[in-house]
Formats: C-alpha cells, structure tokens, sequence
C-alpha cells in the first residue's frame, strides 16, 4: 500500500487506502470524516500512516 500521488489533499492517506481498497477516494474521505466525529484519537491513526506508509513511487499505478 502507497499513499497516493494523484488523490491526495493532505499527505495523500485517504487516496491510498481508496486505492487499495477499490472505492473513491471521496467516499474514503467522507468515511474517514465521519468516523473522526467519533471519540477516540483517529487523527494520531493518520498521523501515523502518513508517516509510515510510502508515498506511491513516480510512474506506479495500482490495477
């Protein structure tokens, strides 16, 4: 899994996480939205992953 180049607002996590599930990334961003309005820490889960997963390497696209 890479975070993505071309659908990316912020570090490009939801666009990665649409990617390698099939889904827009819209949709994923919208998920992504609604579930932070949850208690809970899912901004430290984000800050993660835009640390620890890979951007997407230059001329890679995912099938």
């Amino acid at each position: 899994m890479y975070r993505s180049r071309e659908h990316r607002i912020l570090a490009g996590v939801c666009g990665g996480i649409a990617d390698k599930l099939g889904l827009p990334p819209t949709l994923v961003r919208i998920l992504w939205l609604l579930l932070s309005l949850i208690p809970g820490p899912l901004w430290v889960v984000y800050v993660a992953m835009w640390i620890l997963i890979p951007e997407e390497p230059k001329g890679y696209r995912a099938a």
